[in-house]
């Protein structure tokens, strides 16, 4: 009994093995549908060609300048000119020197506050066309002053920029 068990067990795991085997055809099928991808992508680089030759320029809508940089030959310090209004300070002069923009109006206060710890007469102003919060450490008549600020304050603040306001 135990010899017919295993005999039947043998004869259906043969069967099981003899009916998984792939057929020509599926190998067939599969390198004919890669040959024609390799077909296609060879031909793709002609028409992405002709494509090219055929595309249309579409001219460069011209928009204001919203942001202007000013520069002066005669000392090559750059100043940006934006329109800014008071939020907190005691006032502006022609040229500051700006070490923080901020989009929240309690971040500006924040790093307001410190520089007035540090002792700056520090002031916050916003620039209404780019909703920004701009703190202003140190403010001047002159661009000689206010660049001079400028290089004493970028040791602790690397991006501290110069700014005119274009009232």
């Amino acid at each position: 009994m135990k010899k017919y068990f295993v005999l039947c067990a043998g004869m259906c795991v043969a069967m099981a093995f003899t009916s998984c085997k792939s057929s020509e055809s599926a190998y067939k099928q599969a390198y004919l549908k890669a040959k024609q991808q390799e077909e296609i992508q060879q031909q793709q680089p002609v028409v992405q060609a002709q494509q090219a030759e055929t595309n249309v320029v579409v001219p460069l809508e011209e928009k204001p300048a919203t942001h202007t940089q000013v520069v002066d030959n005669t000392d090559n310090v750059k100043v940006t000119q934006e329109r800014v209004s008071l939020i907190s300070g005691n006032g502006l002069k022609n040229f500051s020197v700006v070490v923080g923009s901020f989009s929240l109006e309690a971040n500006a206060m924040g790093l307001q506050q410190q520089l007035k710890n540090a002792g700056y007469n520090a002031q916050v102003v916003k620039n209404e066309e780019r909703n920004m919060f701009r703190v202003v450490a140190t403010t001047f008549d002159t661009k000689e002053e206010a660049a001079a600020s400028r290089n004493d304050l970028q040791s602790k603040y690397a991006g501290a920029w110069l700014l005119y306001n274009a009232r």
